[in-house]
């Protein structure tokens, strides 16, 4: 399949931010392992690691299955329904979070024990 015609991958979506959208509007637990990106309309989410898991609930409940990563150096597509690595295109700017944002992020909201609430 043509990767710049992959269904679910929008390359021109922008990012939604720099972080977890829902992480950072909520107050608990409001921290992530790892960042992914809706590849369909750039919502930032946190991975199925992150204690809240919101990038794969966005998949489920928006019906953008696709999923991409938003950490430094990934170029990867995940599909979320399927359970299958896909193909896809080069997606527009910025492809991951900040370089000084920290792992876990974001600073100041992961607990001392970050580990212990890994899923």
């Amino acid at each position: 399949m043509d990767a710049e015609r992959t269904p679910g991958i929008d390359p021109t979506a922008a990012p939604s931010g720099e972080g977890c959208a829902d992480c950072l509007a909520s107050e608990a637990p409001g921290w992530w392992f790892h960042l992914r990106r809706c590849a369909a309309c750039g919502r930032i989410g946190c991975c199925d690691s992150s204690p809240s898991q919101h990038a794969s609930r966005h998949a489920r409940e928006s019906g953008h299955p696709v999923l991409t990563s938003f950490e430094p150096g990934e170029d990867w597509f995940w599909n979320a329904e399927t359970q299958e690595f896909l193909d896809g295109p080069a997606m527009s700017p910025p492809t991951a979070h900040p370089d000084a944002q920290p792992v876990p992020g974001p600073a100041g909201k992961v607990p001392p024990d970050w580990q212990q609430h890994l899923n």
